[in-house]
Parts: structure tokens; sequence; C-alpha cells
């Protein structure tokens, strides 16, 4: 299975706490509304990034669901960073303690 990172990143300036909160509610929204679609979020990095000032937060998705996953993102109005479709990881990539893998 090939997986693509995907990174979601927080409004200009928006602290990290408040980006982590609008995380959690596009989470639990995918969980209820988009369970097949969330079942193919494979790893989470187990940190916050920063691009341009801007918090971020990285997963790794199946490739075929990351067209699913965008749109959800888009209008859930949750920012996220061009996928770059020929980075491809596999899900030994998405161990140590860099990545922890969601149980669904």
């Amino acid at each position: 299975m090939d997986y693509l990172c995907v990174t979601l990143a927080g409004k200009p300036g928006e602290p990290e706490p408040e980006f982590k909160a609008r995380l959690t509610a596009f989470w639990t929204h995918m969980i209820r509304n988009g369970p097949d679609d969330y079942e193919k979020v494979y790893a989470e990095a187990t940190a916050f990034g920063s691009a341009g000032g801007r918090p971020t937060r990285q997963y790794l998705v199946e490739a075929g669901a990351v067209a699913a996953l965008t749109n959800e993102l888009t209008a859930a109005g949750v920012d996220f960073l061009p996928v770059d479709e020929d980075d491809v990881y596999t899900k030994y990539e998405a161990s140590s303690p860099d990545w922890f893998q969601i149980e669904h």
C-alpha cells in the first residue's frame, strides 16, 4: 500500500492550541460522517510543525483516498499544503518516534 503525506496548516498566526482544537473537530466530523475515508488515514506525525508562520500537522493517507480527504478539508475550511503525489511512503516509513499509527 502506498501512502502520501498530507500536511494540514493552520491560519497565519494561529496558536497551536486553536489549530489543534480545529483538527479535533475536523477528525470527529470525519469519524462520524466519513468513516470509510477516515480509515484510510494511516498515521499522524507525533509533533506539530510550522510553515510560513502557520502551525502544521502531517498525516499519511492511502494514495487513493487523498482526493476525498482534501475535498472534506476544503469543505471544512482546513487548509493544507499541496500534496506531492511523487513523494510516496510505505507503512514501514511511518514507524519510529516521528509517527504513530491511527487505530481504527
